[in-house]
């Protein structure tokens, strides 16, 4: 279930960073390829094609900076909302 999240994440942000690869790790703000109001959008991304809600504790850049801190706060709302 992870990896097609990841795939999931990678495909949503290679619509946006065409030009090069992300590698799972990298920080997409720090990179330059996305600004801070970026963030909103893959807020949405994760709510609306991932189906999992993102709680207002969850709304730091921190969470969305990178695929691996995208998967990881899906996994976390995940193993959450499962109980």
């Amino acid at each position: 279930m992870m990896e097609n999240i990841r795939r999931q994440v990678r495909a949503f942000l290679a619509r946006y960073v065409r030009d090069r690869e992300i590698a799972d790790d990298e920080n997409i703000f720090a990179a330059g390829d996305v600004n801070s109001l970026f963030v909103m959008q893959l807020v949405l991304f994760v709510e609306s094609e991932l189906d999992c809600p993102v709680a207002d504790e969850d709304l730091e850049l921190e969470n969305f900076s990178s695929i691996d801190a995208i998967v990881a706060l899906v996994g976390r709302r995940t193993a959450t909302v499962r109980g």
